[in-house]
């Protein structure tokens, strides 16, 4: 029934102001007392699952975007982040929704959906599932192929809302913060709420084999290759691909170009409510 419901609800655009955006192998945890960010959303799951879990006792919410890279590290991760923020409440429960994949022809929507509930069930706490939107409830038909109904969603981490939605902005430092993860990343938090800091990097990877063929390759072929589903696919996916892939290019040492002195680039919230980059050495 939950499914359904959020389902038959169009997707609404979310402007950047009090936006935490985030991408995959991403996550981010705040509380309803966060005067920076009020919404946390992320888009473009195609087989991959967004997560979110809030505690109801503290209204500590976390979402984040999994691949299946590493389902039980990164469900272990989520559980103590928003476990730090709710252990002073006695009351509430942990309740956590799944929203993403579809009936992909690999079954890797099918294979991260048991990943997820498998290491949430392993949890030593109780989790309750309250939505569950994911692989064939979130299904759709056209011409024999099978795409998503929702790539995205955002929860409004005030009212506890979780809606169907898509960010026009997904800074600060996407390019960057893509490259990270095309190059093997792991799952990382990308917040501070207690200060309200978004802390981007540092980053290290090595030069990105191949760079110059692949971005001499044709959409079709981008679209082939480099991705889990490549049919179902939002429009601007090889966009983004091409965006990463020259960034990596541009900077194969970014130990040398981007962290020299390996500190993380750092975004507080400005007036406008839009991420503004800090000084590393006010902080």
């Amino acid at each position: 029934e939950k499914a359904k419901l959020l389902r038959s609800q169009p997707a609404q655009i979310v402007e950047p102001k009090g936006l935490l955006y985030v991408q995959q192998r991403e996550f981010a945890v705040t509380t309803p007392k966060d005067g920076s960010v009020s919404i946390l959303g992320s888009d473009d799951a195609t087989t991959c699952h967004i997560v979110v879990l809030r505690h109801t006792g503290s209204g500590a919410t976390c979402l984040t975007h999994c691949d299946g890279s590493d389902t039980e590290a990164e469900v272990s991760l989520i559980m103590s982040a928003v476990k730090s923020f709710s252990s002073s409440t006695g009351y509430g429960r942990l309740e956590v929704h799944l929203v993403g994949g579809f009936n992909d022809d690999r079954q890797l929507s099918q294979k991260l959906t048991n990943q997820l509930l498998r290491a949430f069930d392993l949890q030593p706490d109780d989790v309750h599932l309250v939505t569950f939107c994911v692989t064939e409830l979130n299904d759709r038909e056209e011409k024999d192929i099978h795409f998503p109904i929702i790539y995205g969603i955002a929860v409004n981490v005030k009212t506890a809302e979780i809606f169907p939605a898509t960010f026009p902005e997904k800074g600060p430092d996407e390019d960057l913060r893509s490259a990270h993860v095309l190059t093997g990343a792991t799952l990382t938090n990308i917040y501070d709420a207690k200060r309200e800091q978004l802390h981007i990097g540092p980053y290290f990877w090595r030069p990105f084999p191949h760079v110059d063929f692949w971005l001499e390759q044709d959409d079709k072929q981008i679209l082939q290759n480099l991705s889990t589903s490549p049919l179902a696919e939002p429009p601007h996916f090889v966009s983004h691909i091409r965006s990463t892939l020259t960034f990596l290019k541009e900077h194969p040492f970014p130990s040398r170009s981007l962290f020299p002195d390996r500190k993380p680039r750092i975004y507080k919230k400005n007036e406008e409510g839009l991420w503004e980059q800090v000084c590393s050495d006010k902080i």
